[in-house]
C-alpha cells in the first residue's frame, strides 16, 4: 500500500513539474523588440578594438548626444512628463539683471593683495602668533557681493519659497537686507533661521544698501498661515514708495501684525520680499485700513500683486525666517483679531497588530499582551 502510494505520488510529481517547465516556458517566451537596442552594433568579444574617449570632455559630448537621441521605447521622462508636462521646465527669472564681473580684473586684484599681505610685515608676524583677528564685517560684505545672492537663491529653492510665492519663476536676491528684532542681534532674520512669535512681535529695524533718489516696496508675508485656502497668504506688513532705504518714511499700506502659527501646525515660513520700484506707485488699491484686525482683508497673493505692478517693480531682495506656535500666539487671536484660537491636533490611529495566531514563531515572551482588552499591566501574567 505504501509502495503504490509512493509511486502515484511520484507520477503526480512528474506531471506537476511537467506542467509548471510548460507555464514557464511560455512566459518566458522572447518577443523581438520593436526596434535596435543600445549598444547593439558593439562587438563585445573584442573590446580592446573599440574607439576610446580619451577626454571626459568627449565622453560628455557622446552621452548627451545618445541621450537627445529618440529612442522607440518609452523613457523615464515620457513617463514624468505625461504626468506633470511642467516638469523640470526653465523657470523665468524676473529679478535684476546681473552683471557678471570680469574673471580677468578679480584675478588681477586678487593676485596684488596676496603680494601686499605677503609684503605685510605686522601681517606676517600676527599670522605666526596666531593673534591675526578676521573682521567678520568684512567677510560679510565680500561673501554677499560674490557668491551670497546665489546661495540665498539655491536655500529658497530649497524650502520652496519661489515655488509657492513665485510659481514657474525665481530671480537673484541682489540686495541683502539686515533685519533685527532686538538690539543685540539675537532676534536677526537670515534664511530659513529660526524665531519665536516672541521675539518677532514688534517692528523689526530693517537696513540694506540703497541708492540716493530710488525707491523701494517692503513685504512680509507667511505662505502657510491661511486657514481657508491653501492657495492664499495672509500679509503681514506691506510699505510701498521707501525713499533710499528709509522704511520708516515709506507709505505704511498694511501695518505690522506679529507672526500667529496656530497651535498643531508645525514650523511655518514668514518671507521678506524687497521689490526695487522704477518710478513712483499710486498703491490707493492695496490699502488697508488702519488698523487691519481682519483676516479676511489681509488675505493676499504675492503672485498677484506682483503681477499688478510688474511694469513699476522688480524683485530684488529676500529673507525669510521660520517660526512655531507659542504663548503669544493665544494672546495675538484673542486681542489683536478678536477671535477665538483655532487648535489642531494629530488624531493617532491605533497601534496595528497583526492577526493572533497559535503557536507563535519567534515572538517577545509576552506576546499575548497585545492582544489582552484593558490598560492594566499584565507583565509577568501568562
Amino acid at each position: 500500500m505504501a509502495l503504490r502510494t509512493a509511486l502515484r505520488t511520484g507520477a503526480d510529481l512528474g506531471v506537476n513539474n511537467a506542467r509548471t517547465f510548460i507555464t514557464t516556458a511560455f512566459l518566458r517566451r522572447l518577443v523581438p523588440p520593436l526596434g535596435p537596442m543600445p549598444n547593439e552594433d558593439l562587438d563585445c568579444t573584442d573590446l580592446e578594438s573599440l574607439e576610446k574617449y580619451r577626454s571626459y570632455t568627449r565622453y560628455l559630448r557622446k552621452a548627451e548626444e545618445a541621450r537627445n537621441k529618440p529612442a522607440w521605447w518609452k523613457t523615464y521622462r515620457s513617463y514624468v512628463e505625461k504626468r506633470d508636462p511642467e516638469h523640470d521646465a526653465e523657470k523665468v527669472d524676473i529679478g535684476l539683471p546681473y552683471l557678471r564681473p570680469s574673471r580677468l580684473k578679480e584675478v588681477k586684484e586678487r593676485t596684488q593683495l596676496v603680494k601686499e599681505n605677503k609684503r605685510n610685515a605686522e601681517l606676517e608676524r600676527a599670522s605666526r602668533l596666531r593673534t591675526l583677528k578676521v573682521s567678520l564685517d568684512r567677510v560679510q560684505d565680500e561673501w554677499g557681493k560674490s557668491s551670497g545672492p546665489f546661495h540665498i537663491q539655491r536655500l529658497a529653492e530649497h524650502y520652496g519659497v519661489f515655488r509657492d510665492l513665485f510659481p514657474n519663476a525665481l530671480f537673484l536676491p541682489q540686495v541683502l537686507m539686515q533685519i533685527d528684532y532686538s538690539q543685540d542681534h539675537g532676534g536677526q532674520v537670515h534664511y530659513g533661521n529660526r524665531l519665536t512669535p516672541t521675539e518677532a512681535a514688534s517692528v523689526p529695524q530693517i537696513s540694506f544698501e540703497a541708492e540716493a533718489g530710488s525707491l523701494w516696496t517692503l513685504m512680509l508675508t507667511c505662505p502657510d498661515e491661511h486657514l481657508l485656502d491653501n492657495e492664499a497668504e495672509y500679509v503681514h506688513w506691506l510699505v510701498g514708495n521707501i525713499p533710499g532705504g528709509s522704511v520708516q518714511e515709506g507709505e505704511e499700506l498694511c501695518h505690522y501684525l506679529p507672526p500667529f502659527p496656530p497651535k498643531g501646525t508645525g514650523f511655518h515660513r514668514y518671507v521678506y520680499l524687497l521689490f526695487k520700484q522704477e518710478v513712483r506707485i499710486d498703491f490707493q488699491e492695496d490699502v488697508r485700513t488702519t488698523p487691519c484686525l481682519s483676516l479676511a482683508e489681509r488675505s493676499f497673493k504675492t503672485l498677484d500683486f506682483y503681477r499688478k505692478h510688474q511694469d513699476a517693480m522688480t524683485p530684488a531682495g529676500l529673507s525669510f525666517f521660520q517660526s512655531q506656535w507659542d504663548e503669544s500666539v493665544s494672546d495675538t487671536f484673542h486681542n489683536s483679531l478678536n477671535m477665538r484660537e483655532p487648535v489642531f491636533e494629530f488624531i493617532r490611529p491605533p497601534v496595528y497588530h497583526p492577526p493572533q495566531v497559535k503557536y507563535p514563531h519567534r515572538q517577545p515572551l509576552r506576546y499575548l499582551d497585545r492582544y489582552r482588552n484593558g490598560k492594566e499591566h499584565t507583565y509577568g501574567i501568562y
